[in-house]
């Protein structure tokens, strides 16, 4: 496992839109619909600075638009489910209580149920786009063979 993401601000846009394989604008504009937090660090002449923390969460959001190439709203959707994710998983390093474990636990699957939903809707469009494509494959290949034969 790799070592506890540095929480201190230290990546400019650029360095941080190469990390995360992105542009600047890219991050700019998650910035703006609320996808990536805006970031609260900053230089001398107003040059955002970015955490490990920051680059991690863009690199997560650019595997799930790119995996299961989904819209800004859903996306959105999923990013909340990052967050849940992180909250508990602090939640969980600092709680001793098996209660308070359990309801951590709890929470956790009801997160990944959600994150899961997400995943099945955009399966059943994928598999209705193939069907229609199918169909329609199959209905040239029979409009070609009549005009051959």
């Amino acid at each position: 496992m790799t070592s506890p993401a540095d929480p201190r601000p230290h990546y400019r846009i650029g360095e941080a839109a190469e990390a995360a394989g992105v542009t600047p604008r890219t991050i700019r504009y998650y910035e703006e619909i609320g996808l990536l937090g805006a970031a609260g660090d900053r230089l001398k002449g107003s040059h955002r600075l970015y955490s490990d923390a920051d680059v991690e969460r863009l690199r997560e959001l650019v595997r799930l638009r790119d995996l299961l190439g989904v819209s800004l709203e859903e996306l959105t959707r999923l990013a909340d489910t990052i967050e849940v994710r992180a909250s508990l998983r602090d939640q969980w390093a600092t709680s001793t209580d098996d209660a308070d474990r359990v309801r951590i636990l709890e929470a956790a699957v009801d997160n990944i149920e959600r994150q899961l939903e997400l995943v099945h809707a955009r399966q059943r469009s994928l598999a209705e786009f193939e069907t229609e494509r199918v169909a329609k494959l199959a209905d040239l290949h029979r409009q070609l063979a009549e005009l051959r034969s």
